[in-house]
């Protein structure tokens, strides 16, 4: 079962699952998701986290053998606009899956946590899964909130789970209308369409950027692997805005400066991690380099021209 799996990654992973010979169910409210990004194959379950009854419904009718956790506010801006909305899809939503899970025998449980805002400013880039946990955001507090919920489920309930600490994830059905944390999607798109487009602070901020595709053969590595762990995903390259910007301006030769906007409370200037334990223990490393994945993502907007329209 893949939560979130109408979204953007969750949708990529519930896809890897398939083509691997699972059978995969998706429960997603479609508050972001989308019908659209459904594979046909999977079975989905219009549900909401926080519904305690509406999940407790779809475990006992699908009886899921793993439950892969991408379901989340994932937005910093408003985790700092709103925490207590932070916290109740983030904390309390995923303990009504572990709370389930328990009940309905569910053998392990993937959760997707947060490389990215989990370190806050770390001393060492790229930041390995040591560093201190010190995030600037609610959204990071949430995450590793439940990464301790995680913990206890397991050392009292026996339930096996894997952590993976994503890095900035990117590439086709990304969501380019969101606030934060698609800053490819949303500068792709707008180069496209030939729209002006806006780099917060200085645009030295710098971010770790992994291709959808990595992401989702991570979630497949961790379904045997990485028992009671924590795991980075991503490449260990930061890569600043203004960089993305140049590089996406070559590809789609876009001819507008950019616009500048001011820093946005809960940034982090400058965050990479090391993903030298993901390749040891799960057999895991990236293989897209940043170039393919930002050609492939403008050749998926490019064929999308419905998407960009207005």
């Amino acid at each position: 079962m893949v939560t979130g799996g109408a979204g953007f990654i969750g949708s990529h992973v519930a896809d890897r699952f398939l083509e691997a010979g699972h059978e995969v169910a998706v429960l997603d409210n479609l508050s972001t998701g989308s019908r659209q990004n459904l594979n046909p194959a999977a079975s989905l379950y219009d549900v909401d986290v926080r519904d305690r009854e509406g999940v407790a419904a779809a475990f006992d009718d699908f009886k899921p053998d793993v439950v892969d956790h991408h379901a989340a506010q994932s937005e910093v801006p408003k985790s700092v606009a709103d925490p207590v909305f932070d916290a109740e899809v983030n904390v309390a939503g995923g303990v009504n899956l572990l709370k389930a899970s328990k009940d309905h025998g569910v053998r392990k449980f993937v959760f997707i946590s947060t490389g990215g805002a989990l370190y806050g400013e770390p001393e060492v880039i790229p930041a390995p899964e040591t560093s201190r946990i010190e995030p600037l955001s609610p959204y990071g507090t949430s995450k590793y909130c439940f990464e301790h919920y995680l913990g206890m489920f397991r050392r009292t309930f026996g339930l096996d789970y894997t952590v993976l600490r994503y890095a900035n994830i990117y590439g086709p059905r990304q969501d380019f209308m969101a606030e934060e944390g698609r800053v490819v999607a949303i500068f792709a798109s707008r180069m496209i369409s030939d729209r002006p487009l806006t780099i917060d602070w200085d645009g030295e901020q710098a971010r770790d950027l992994l291709y959808v595709s990595d992401a989702a053969a991570a979630n497949l590595a961790a379904l045997d692997a990485g028992s009671g762990e924590a795991y980075n995903i991503g490449t260990g390259v930061a890569v600043s805005v203004n960089e993305i910007f140049e590089r996406l301006r070559e590809i789609t030769g876009y001819k507008r400066p950019p616009l500048r906007g001011p820093r946005r409370e809960g940034d982090v200037r400058r965050i990479a991690i090391d993903c030298a334990k993901a390749e040891r223990d799960l057999g895991w490393k990236a293989e897209v380099p940043l170039e393919t994945g930002l050609e492939l993502t403008v050749d998926y907007f490019r064929g999308r021209p419905e998407l960009l329209a207005g």
